[in-house]
């Protein structure tokens, strides 16, 4: 299959084993059938407007290129056995059933007339029609009325999750040259990484001497020798299970995990990183959306909370999060300090040492407040802003000033950006670390016999893991004086679970700082150059409130696709045609409403309604800015494509534009026509910290309240939402707490 991947022959890290020989799906040929009509009619064959063919601008190679785009179709592309094996490998099971259903039914007449009701009548024999006998005109129209089913709720889900996967794979698929035959229809082209990495000039420290990379063993003997040889304890394992010996165990290599295992490591003890993720380095990424997500993110890229109202976007690689963000390094704002200190009892966040380690992060992070040239979207941001007389800040960076990186969130292809992988990991293995990759924690080892110590009665002496490789037959036993779960909001609380942790904050008080964001189109290149997947991702920010910001995102093309609004076959050719010049700012809010990780792979969050408000105001202020820039049209990501064309506005007309615009909470909320997904790139506060049991998941060191030796050290530790990108924020505080851990383990070498 051509879908998300090069030929084998390529030999690229980041797509090696993206071939799936056979597909899981189990849809029946019928149903295939149904599922290809839809995405014929989400994606049809069209004509190009007679103006576009005939526009003297456009020369020869341009006009094929649009024409082949016209008539490419999600019917015929080789994106449909991708569709289906998404709905059921990556959404959650109630979204693959409820796809299954729909297809069920339009399968059969009777089905697709209860769905699509006079559209299915022909005037002739059968009278009836199944979906995919109905002219594409047909179908199409059936599409736009599921968009906008006031209270058929499962059948909007099933629209919006199936246009959603067709969109994205339609436009991430590649052939042997890693090309999409509609990227230069739309202004698209991957960025030439190799140009990228010769002006970089940069060598980038590597991990290899560190890292063992399990899914590349052929079996349990290759495996034990890989670890013996970077210096582990091993013992074989006569049944189930291999065991391993160190001083300290951490599951996660993002923000969290890569400073605890630096801090640890350079104390002079023994540590052992396990990461489900791949290891890569910056030349093995290729700037490609599609096989990039596939390997670098939670789910694929394909997560969204389970009452579908926003989707969400975690790494899963070497570095984490860290390795895939858009650079921003803002430190905590001391007014949440202040907040988290006085009022959650935490004296740590007012303490010197946060202070001092957030100057320590940044200093290792080489954080630089310049920017030598920015991106067309931030340009935007910034003009828009100061037409308006509104104060426009520069983002810190990890990166260097001249760093013009628009693909850093598939990966930094030219190591610029520094994350965990490039900095505190590296320094972890310089001092005899171990990173296995590849390696799935199970669940922590909990033994009775704890001290009692603020009513702890068991200890963890260590960690349950599964390699990736299906030639490592048994699991490995990771024994450790000092554990760490630093794997994240969204999987911390899964794995504690999983482990007996019982307190009733573990999987709670979650924050996902909710985003929503507005478009505008810049036809004119003269006015601000660039295109919108050029340059720094978040280089300007503009506070509309103390909880609401506006930055801008990064947008492949088949993210694009899924997040826009669908309204017809034609216009999202038209919207997709226009991708390169349209510029995104989102509102983003330091949330109040609390969600929760009811277990691996399932998120449940709804907005408060003040919430909601709060990300209302900041969608105006978003389309505002996007006006003032000189944008020719703007809207909004909801279901109706609401927009507002701008050559000649009035600001009477403004006003009542802006006063349509509404953030609904997804396609699952009753009595509404219209929907739109949030999004969230920061996750925290599902293992929060407390100053006791009843008020947070662990104590002030990170150590749980139930298991002596058991620590979390990730986003999920933070109190409550922090209201900026949390980057610097969870690195501060996991730098503070892996210094304390080093310090109780220095006092307990002592004792003995």
């Amino acid at each position: 299959m051509a879908a998300r991947e090069e030929k084998a022959a390529t030999g690229h890290p980041l797509l090696r084993v993206l071939r799936r020989d056979k597909y899981t799906h189990g849809l029946r040929p019928a149903q295939m059938e149904a599922l290809r009509a839809m995405c014929g009619a989400l994606i049809p064959s069209l004509q190009p407007e007679q103006e576009e063919a005939l526009d003297c601008r456009v020369d020869q190679p341009r006009r094929k290129d649009l024409e082949r785009f016209y008539l490419a179709s999600g019917a015929d592309s080789t994106v449909l056995d991708e569709v289906a094996e998404l709905a059921f490998s990556r959404c959650v099971w109630e979204a693959g059933v409820l796809v299954n259903a729909t297809l069920w039914l339009l399968c059969t007449r009777l089905g697709t007339l209860a769905l699509c009701g006079r559209l299915c009548v022909s005037g002739e024999f059968p009278y009836v029609r199944r979906f995919a006998d109905m002219p594409v005109e047909r179908r199409e129209e059936a599409l736009k009325r599921w968009t906008k089913a006031r209270w058929l709720i499962p059948l909007k889900i099933a629209f919006a999750i199936v246009k959603s996967l067709c969109l994205n794979a339609f436009y991430t698929t590649v052939n042997e040259k890693s090309e999409n035959p509609c990227w230069k229809a739309i202004g698209y082209s991957v960025p030439d990484v190799e140009e990228q990495r010769k002006k970089n000039g940069r060598a980038r420290s590597s991990l290899d001497n560190g890292v063992v990379q399990t899914r590349e063993l052929d079996d349990d003997a290759a495996l034990l020798r890989s670890l013996a040889n970077k210096g582990l304890a091993v013992k074989p394992g006569s049944h189930c299970q291999h065991t391993v010996e160190c001083d300290v165990v951490i599951v996660g290599s993002g923000c969290g995990g890569g400073v605890a295992a630096a801090v640890l490591a350079s104390a002079g003890h023994k540590v052992v990183v396990v990461e489900k993720g791949d290891y890569f380095t910056a030349e093995d990424y290729s700037s490609l959306e599609g096989p990039s997500q596939e390997r670098l993110y939670e789910q694929g890229g394909i997560f969204c909370t389970t009452n579908v109202t926003t989707v969400l976007y975690a790494g899963t690689t070497v570095g984490g999060g860290s390795a895939v963000n858009w650079s921003a390094s803002i430190r905590t704002p001391r007014e949440v300090l202040r907040e988290w200190s006085r009022e959650h009892g935490l004296p740590v966040f007012e303490g010197a040492g946060y202070a001092q380690a957030m100057d320590t992060v940044c200093a290792r992070l080489a954080v630089t407040d310049g920017c030598l040239e920015e991106g067309f979207q931030n340009k935007v941001v910034r003009r828009g802003c100061e037409a308006l007389g509104l104060r426009v800040d520069a983002v810190p960076r990890n990166s260097s000033e001249g760093h013009y990186c628009g693909s850093c969130y598939l990966g930094c292809p030219t190591g610029d950006k520094r994350g965990t992988d490039t900095t505190w990991l590296v320094d972890a293995v310089q001092h005899g670390a171990v990173i296995l990759a590849g390696c799935k924690a199970e669940r922590f080892i909990l033994e009775s016999g704890g001290s009692g110590k603020k009513g702890r009665s068991k200890k963890c002496v260590g960690l349950v893991a599964r390699c990736a490789s299906d030639g490592i037959t048994k699991k490995l036993r990771v024994e450790a004086k000092v554990s760490i779960s630093a794997c994240g909001a969204l999987m911390t609380p899964p794995l504690l679970r999983n482990s007996g942790i019982r307190n009733r904050h573990v999987g709670r008080n979650l924050h996902l700082h909710p985003v929503s964001m507005a478009w505008g189109y810049f036809p004119d290149m003269d006015q601000i150059t660039g295109k919108c997947y050029e340059g720094g991702i978040i280089t300007s920010m503009h506070r509309v409130t103390e909880r609401t910001i506006i930055e801008t995102p990064a947008l492949g093309p088949g993210a694009f696709g899924s997040l826009v609004p669908w309204e017809s076959g034609r216009d999202m050719k038209e919207r997709m045609r226009r991708y390169a010049r349209t510029a995104h700012a989102f509102a983003l809010v330091r949330d109040s409403a609390a969600g929760s990780v009811d277990g691996e792979g399932r998120v449940h969050f709804t907005p408060s309604r003040d919430d909601a408000e709060e990300l209302r105001n900041g969608l105006r202020r978003a389309l505002r800015i996007l006006v003032a820039a000189g944008a020719a049209e703007v809207g909004t990501h909801r279901s109706d494509g609401l927009r507002l064309q701008c050559k000649g506005v009035q600001e009477k007309e403004l006003e009542a534009f802006l006063d349509e615009v509404t953030v609904p909470r997804g396609p699952m909320q009753a009595g509404t026509d219209t929907w739109a997904l949030l999004c969230s790139a920061h996750q925290m506060g599902s293992c929060r910290m407390g100053s006791s049991p009843k008020d947070g998941a662990v104590d002030d060191s990170g150590e749980s309240w139930e298991a002596e030796g058991l620590y979390v050290c990730d986003g999920s530790l933070l109190p409550t939402a922090v209201g900026v990108n949390p980057m610097i924020t969870i690195q501060s505080l996991a730098y503070c707490l892996s210094m304390g851990i080093a310090e109780s383990l220095a006092q307990k070498t002592l004792g003995n």
